[in-house]
């Protein structure tokens, strides 16, 4: 388990996964269109997802985020201690490591680029189904197969026009026939490569307010999800830990 999450964690620092950034032209099939659309209305809704205001998830058990879609505000634990605030829109915050703010300019600039491509990168495993529909994702319906435990998918392929920081990567999508969620997916660097990086499934859907989301990425994943309707605004300026040793945020959470 050890080996797979380190492996999971080195593709991850190495490849930076799309976000929406400007209008770009999309390319979209008919039946992929059909198999996308079915495929949010089960999770909730887009109307739901975009109401959701906080999400909080534990990635791979080594950093722990808490997102405001509202204002753009983030929070990043990682590496025992360390703590990251920032705003992903105007790429602004403040950082500590090992107890101490971070004053030196150049390193809190580098500090929040990091905290930039690592909020996009661990967010998509979250929430990399509501963003089908985004501006410069191409879906084409690629075939019908099985899914790993022998499972009816419908399968689409994803590739970027212009759009994230590595828009040459490819993902294969496999949607479950009867219940429209994702149950697996599947990884490439380049829309050439021939064979998957890794095939990872997309499991353990749960209710979490008004959508679905799922935390099963295999032998770890995103556990423990949260969703919240209020969080104090302390979770985004205090740099007390959030987090508590299950990976939930503290009750009463931080705050003074």
């Amino acid at each position: 388990m050890r080996n797979f999450i380190a492996l999971l964690l080195f593709i991850t620092a190495s490849v930076h996964f799309p976000v929406k950034a400007q209008p770009v032209v999309s390319s979209v099939d008919k039946k992929a269109q059909e198999i996308a659309n079915a495929s949010v209305a089960a999770m909730g809704g887009r109307d739901n997802y975009n109401n959701t205001r906080y999400i909080s998830w534990l990635f791979f058990g080594s950093r722990f985020h808490v997102w405001d879609k509202f204002t753009g505000d983030i929070r990043i634990e990682y590496d025992k201690g360390n703590v990251l605030l920032m705003n992903i829109h105007t790429k602004k915050g403040r950082v500590w490591e090992q107890g101490k703010e971070l004053k030196d300019e150049k390193m809190l600039a580098e500090k929040m680029n990091w905290g930039y491509e690592v909020w996009i990168n661990d967010s998509y495993w979250v929430v990399m189904p509501f963003k089908l529909h985004d501006d410069g994702v191409n879906l084409a319906y690629t075939r019908q197969d099985k899914s790993l435990d022998g499972q009816d998918v419908d399968v689409l392929t994803m590739t970027f026009n212009d759009v994230g920081v590595t828009p040459d990567n490819k993902y294969e999508v496999f949607f479950d026939k009867q219940t429209h969620l994702i149950k697996e997916f599947a990884f490439y660097p380049t829309v050439n490569t021939n064979k998957p990086r890794f095939r990872l499934p997309w499991a353990n859907w749960q209710q979490y307010g008004t959508i679905k989301l799922a935390d099963n990425r295999g032998k770890s994943g995103m556990t423990p999800i949260s969703v919240f309707d209020e969080l104090p605004q302390t979770i985004f300026t205090s740099p007390q830990a959030a987090k508590d040793n299950q990976g939930e945020i503290i009750k009463g959470a931080l705050i003074k």
